[in-house]
């Protein structure tokens, strides 16, 4: 049957290509090396000038595209893709 051949070749294509790296806004990275920082919800709104609710939206919205549940596993995720360098005073993986 040529129909499930090639829906196995189309597949298994899929499953070879490099998978993609998530898109951040200019503003989810500030608020995500706030966060590597270790700054709370409220220091970060402060810093960035910014409601203390609109750094949760994108806290959430950051925390989807990396598939993370907290903000550690976030800080993490973005160190492991090379978008943050390690925390000054810890040494280097």
């Amino acid at each position: 049957m040529h129909f499930a051949t090639d829906l196995h070749d189309i597949l298994d294509h899929q499953d070879r290509r490099a998978p993609q790296q998530p898109q951040l806004t200019p503003t989810q990275m500030k608020v995500l090396r706030c966060v590597h920082s270790g700054l709370l919800n409220k220091q970060i709104a402060y810093e960035l000038g910014m409601a203390e609710a609109t750094v949760k939206v994108h806290m959430t919205a950051l925390m989807r595209k990396l598939n993370v549940r907290n903000r550690t596993q976030a800080a993490i995720a973005a160190r492991n893709l090379g978008w943050l360098r390690p925390a000054l005073g810890r040494a280097a993986d």
